[in-house]
């Protein structure tokens, strides 16, 4: 064979050597990463935020947030609600309901300075004793604080199931916030 086609041939060979080598080396596409290696979304945690404070709801956070932030997404608490009781650095569970509670009030606690019954920290023996209130009514006026945050208003009171314009009437001298 002449040594012109040996070295074409080998020239032809090593072309080949090179290009084949190159294609291997090279990804065909985009890498894949293995569903483990994959970036995981963000998780949220949708919550309910009832009780003292300024703006009771529903609120979404991320899945590693804590109960402090569930609260500061309200509004933040009341000044009568009770932190104490309320563990602020535990992690938020989605679907669960974060409460707030109010401070106990003592015997003379919820008359005001006017001589009023707050109807924000009375319990439900002081606000029992208003003319038209009896226990149940009470328990109610409670109840619908807890859920929905201190009054904020006195005629809010009138949102309260069984409470008229005509047992406002009778309450509205003798309550304040």
């Amino acid at each position: 064979m002449p040594v012109f086609k040996r070295s074409f041939f080998i020239l032809l060979f090593l072309a080949a050597a090179a290009l084949s080598a190159t294609v291997c080396c090279l990804p065909a596409g985009p890498e894949a990463k293995p569903l483990d290696e994959a970036v995981a979304p963000v998780e949220t945690a949708v919550v309910q935020v009832t009780g003292a404070v300024y703006q009771p709801g529903v609120v979404r956070l991320s899945a590693t947030d804590r109960v402090e932030q569930a609260v500061a997404a309200c509004g933040g608490a009341l000044p009568t609600a009770d932190l104490e009781r309320v563990n602020l650095a535990q992690t938020v569970r989605d679907g669960a309901q974060i409460l707030v509670p109010e401070k106990k009030s003592d015997a003379a606690a919820p008359a005001a300075a006017d001589g009023r019954i707050s109807i924000n920290t009375a319990d439900e023996k002081t606000l029992g004793s208003l003319p038209g209130v009896g226990p149940v009514m009470a328990k109610r006026i409670v109840e619908y604080r807890t859920q929905h945050g201190a009054f904020r208003d006195v005629e809010e009171l009138k949102r309260v199931r069984g409470i008229g314009n005509v047992t406002f009437e009778k309450l509205k001298d003798r309550i304040g916030l």
